[in-house]
């Protein structure tokens, strides 16, 4: 009873762990097929974000001067070739995973194929060696009584019926077989393309790199210029600064002195209605998924303290995200919001400051406004034209987000596709 016992449960034991590998190997196949698609969906949108940088910098070549945007643009094209080549690295090493997988596929199906011929050629034989009817009617006759008369009549149907699957398998396992080569050839010309292509990649980023070494030398001889150009964009900074912080607490007077004509104490913030609330709190489970201000562009310059392009030694501090653009281009509202302030600030465009409830958006650099204050707006609504400069010939638009007084990173809220 216990080795029974032993047994079953042996076997179920055994059960399990087949199905467990099935499962796992389903898995794999998904998840590489998965992948597979990611990567190639993420080497389509590195393939526009180079072309777009393109687009960018032939427009700033079209200017003689050499610039620093030329500089900072170049580098964001040399870092999205250098993600493209590793992205058709990761795409290779999947393509060389499946080519094994195929290639022991074959081998299997070679073997079966072989053994099944193999064994199909012993039953042709035999059958040969016995095909007289005579003798398959003795055989039958043979037999010590009815019974053994009538199973031996019934393995030589089943042997026949046997030979006959035995020659579909081997169609069968014959058509599979055609089918994995095909996908296999299939597989490696893909394989083909993407080597060359990544041989490709890589000679682009080598002249890249050639032509960004020779923009650095000459734009190191502009130094004093590109200083002056750095404490002009300081103090732009601040003024915008001071213009948001003017803005907050003009609205904040205005709450306390509500507050003062209703007899209710001053708020030392703002207080936000239920409707203001409902809005704050749908801003904030929009992180990471707000559209772009702009219809197109690049990161030119990320938010925070970081090292200049140019000169390492110096540190600038950027309050939001300077977004690079076409010329012509517009901006518009990343959400649903009310427009609290339009602000001229002289030698540096117009800002439009949109309240979300808690948060607030600014958008600044600005050549024309279409809204005015008072407005509600809706999310990708266009609300001016971004500004171009001329002398470096670029266009920039400057955004920043911030919560309450808080300034925050306006890249972690905007959507990626990487």
């Amino acid at each position: 009873m216990s080795k029974l016992f032993i047994k079953n449960n042996n076997s179920r034991l055994r059960g399990i762990i087949l199905i467990c590998f099935l499962l796992m190997n389903v898995t794999f196949v998904f998840a590489q097929k998965q992948s597979r698609k990611e990567l190639e969906n993420k080497k389509k949108q590195l393939q526009k974000e180079i072309e777009y940088t393109n687009q960018l910098l032939t427009e700033t070549k079209k200017n003689k001067k050499l610039s620093l945007n030329q500089l900072v643009t170049l580098n964001k094209k040399i870092s999205a070739r250098e993600e493209l080549i590793a992205t058709i690295n990761s795409e290779i090493r999947v393509l060389n995973r499946q080519i094994t997988e195929k290639n022991e596929s074959i081998k299997g199906l070679q073997n079966d194929l072989t053994k099944l011929k193999s064994e199909y050629a012993k039953m042709v034989y035999y059958a040969y060696k016995n095909q007289n009817a005579y003798s398959r009617l003795m055989f039958v006759f043979a037999a010590k009584d009815f019974e053994q008369a009538f199973m031996r009549l019934k393995y030589l149907q089943q042997y026949s019926l046997y030979r006959h699957k035995q020659a579909e398998m081997i169609t069968s396992t014959k058509k599979d077989l055609d089918k994995k080569v095909q996908e296999l050839e299939a597989k490696k010309a893909d394989q083909r393309v993407l080597l060359g292509s990544e041989q490709a990649e890589k000679q682009n980023l080598t002249s890249e790199k050639k032509e960004k070494v020779q923009m650095f030398s000459q734009l190191q001889e502009q130094e004093s210029k590109l200083k002056k150009d750095l404490e002009k964009k300081k103090k732009d900074a601040e003024k915008l600064q001071q213009a948001i912080q003017r803005e907050i607490q003009k609205e904040l007077e205005k709450l306390q002195k509500q507050a003062e004509t209703e007899h209710k104490p001053k708020p030392e913030r703002l207080v936000l209605t239920p409707e203001a609330q409902q809005l704050s709190s749908s801003f904030a489970s929009n992180k990471s998924k707000l559209p772009w201000p702009v219809i197109k562009g690049i990161i030119s310059e990320h938010f925070g303290i970081h090292p200049h392009p140019l000169m390492p030694n110096i540190d600038v501090n950027n309050n939001g995200i300077d977004i690079t653009t076409s010329n012509g281009a517009l901006a518009r509202a990343v959400f649903d919001g009310e427009v609290k302030a339009v602000v001229n600030i002289p030698g540096s465009g117009q800002f439009i400051l949109v309240r979300h409830g808690e948060y607030l958006t600014i958008y600044s650099n600005l050549k024309e406004v279409y809204v005015k204050v008072g407005d509600k707006v809706e999310t990708k609504q266009n609300i001016g034209a971004i500004l171009f400069d001329d002398e470096d010939s670029k266009t920039v638009l400057h955004f920043e987000i911030w919560k309450g007084q808080t300034k925050l990173d306006p890249e972690s809220w905007l959507y990626s596709n990487n």
